[in-house]
């Protein structure tokens, strides 16, 4: 039909007022994702840790995680993340994300629900979550991006089924016609699995879908379709999440992306021959002709497609695995490649399992560290230089996860709470101290390696002295790394006194040394090498002080509380 300038103006302004409503609502999505994200941060850390081969609660974390930041798209970029860091299998990986379509319909519910008391209930919370967020007290600033997120939903719900955006009667008729058109399953599927890809949110998607129901402009048997499609559409962002990662990251996307297309095959195939059967039942499950029915119509759809789709292929976990696997093969170079353990750019999105990650990869950096220590002393003690390869590597790793980690934490601090903000403070410190101990680990090899060539050795006191401080510092290792790990306070007061030994030992033993030299026992060739080693050790004993303190002081200072 033709239309008149005045009337494409009209459709233009609903156009605008519906994508208005949508903005809003993502908005308001990602303000109260962003605040229970932080609000329960802990909660959400003690799920992962749960973390097992158990099918259900793998699909029981999956939706609680879902149910608490709103979002199967981030879980989904989150269970990428914790794969691609080697924290997380894929039969572990696979029911979180099927859990995490679970969780997703909760938002569906909400949407549903909404009726003009509720929604002045809604703005009303929109506007006190502003004002909250003039308070200076965090928590009460998390709780005001709660209200204001929750409320801000609602408000983009109200604009996109307000008069100026579907209660426009020419607004309607276009629908009316589009949808005559294009009465056609796959092609609705298609429309819903594009726009969800174009807005990255099904959430969001599916919350158009049921307003558009509820104002009548969409049919219900069409919007299941495309619903359905929605589905697929929000596979696009783990896809894309996991452009770069290694292959079982990819997989993930692959098992994501297979299972929410072998449910919509099903349930197209259902509803494609028993359209009327099932509009019927969903009719009879909510009577009536308000919004609000027609809308819980649409979300009961949703709620099913996901509960039916994973009870379906959860006993086809390992077959779903096996035939990600087949697809995307290892690939050699991987393995030669230095990258971090345990974390991964993708769970910056998730502050509280980040630094949980990120404490992980320390500790592995500290174990590496400390054989270096050991190591060193091989070529020193046994003449040997069989484990300089050894040291090399680990000393490569230590020096890249003390730049990879450093960059990781600048970014990560850009949105944390401030109790997080000191606990970065004191990894920044620890990095710094292992990569350090590293250095002098280098230096120790180094020295063993030099007297080797030389053919020069420590005398049987010289040596004995050495042992014995480094067997001090070996029992500092084991300290600092149990107090850094377990937060364990109660050795630190043996740390310090183990460290004022050494400090003791230093000098002792360069005291021992030089009388050695004046009587002719002991030649001056070694004297440099000798008196480098025992400095480091003393270092190596600062910077194990700091490490263990710094559970108490970012700094790692000792003048502090224990």
């Amino acid at each position: 039909m033709a239309l008149s300038p005045e009337e494409i103006m009209q459709l233009l302004q609903s156009l605008i007022w519906l994508l208005a409503g949508v903005g809003v609502f993502i908005v308001g999505m990602n303000f109260m994702g962003d605040a229970l994200e932080k609000s329960a941060g802990m909660g959400m850390k003690r799920l992962l840790e749960k973390i097992s081969n158990n099918r259900f609660s793998g699909v029981g974390i999956g939706a609680g995680v879902t149910a608490i930041i709103q979002s199967s798209s981030a879980t989904s970029v989150m269970v990428i993340g914790l794969v691609n860091a080697g924290v997380m299998t894929l039969m572990q990986a696979t029911p979180i994300i099927m859990g995490a379509n679970i969780g997703t319909t909760i938002t569906g519910v909400l949407v549903a629900l909404k009726n003009d008391y509720f929604n002045m209930a809604m703005y009303a919370l929109a506007f006190a979550g502003v004002m909250m967020g003039f308070v200076q007290k965090e928590k009460v600033k998390i709780a005001g991006s709660l209200c204001s997120g929750l409320g801000l939903i609602f408000v983009g719900l109200n604009i996109m089924s307000s008069e100026q955006a579907f209660g426009n009667p020419l607004v309607e008729t276009m629908f009316t016609e589009i949808f005559k058109t294009i009465d056609f399953p796959l092609l609705l599927i298609l429309i819903g699995a594009i726009f969800t890809a174009l807005i990255q949110s099904s959430s969001a998607a599916t919350g158009v879908v049921i307003t558009m129901v509820g104002t009548g402009v969409l049919p219900l048997d069409l919007a299941l379709f495309i619903v359905l499609g929605a589905n697929i559409g929000t596979c696009v962002t783990a896809l894309l999440a996991s452009v770069g990662a290694n292959a079982n990251s990819k997989r993930v996307a692959l098992i994501h992306f297979t299972f929410n297309v072998i449910g919509t095959a099903v349930f197209t195939a259902i509803i494609w021959i028993l359209r009327d059967p099932v509009v019927s039942l969903l009719v009879s499950t909510f009577p009536g002709d308000d919004p609000m029915s027609l809308q819980m119509r649409v979300s009961l759809f949703h709620v099913i497609f996901n509960v039916t789709t994973t009870v379906l292929l959860l006993p086809f976990v390992k077959q779903l695995v096996k035939y990600s696997c087949t697809v995307i093969k290892d690939k050699k170079e991987e393995k030669d490649t230095l990258s971090l353990k345990y974390v991964d750019d993708r769970l910056l999105t998730m502050p509280p399992v980040a630094l949980m990650q990120v404490k992980k990869e320390i500790d592995y950096m500290l174990s590496l560290v400390e054989e270096n220590t050991r190591l060193s002393f091989v070529s020193i003690d046994e003449g040997s230089m069989e484990h300089s390869e050894t040291i090399r590597q680990n000393e490569a790793i230590i020096d890249f996860t003390n730049s990879a980690l450093t960059q990781f934490l600048i970014k990560l601090s850009v949105n944390v709470e401030e109790s997080d903000e000191k606990i970065i403070g004191a990894y920044f410190h620890v990095l710094n101290d292992l990569e350090r101990i590293g250095d002098h680990a280098e230096n120790f090899h180094e020295i063993g390696v030099e007297m080797l060539d030389k053919k020069i050795a420590f005398s049987e006191k010289a040596r004995g002295g050495i042992t014995a401080m480094r067997e001090r510092i070996l029992q500092m290792f084991a300290i600092s790394g149990d107090a850094f790990e377990n937060l364990n306070k109660e050795e630190l007061s043996e740390l310090t006194v183990l460290e004022e030994s050494v400090d003791g030992m230093k000098k002792e033993l360069i005291a021992s040394h030089f009388a050695r030299l004046a009587e002719g026992n002991c030649s001056a060739d070694v004297s440099p090498y000798y008196s480098s080693l025992i400095a480091g050790l003393e270092r190596v004993a600062d910077h194990l002080v700091n490490v263990g303190f710094s559970i108490v002081n970012p700094t790692g200072s000792q003048k502090a509380d224990t």
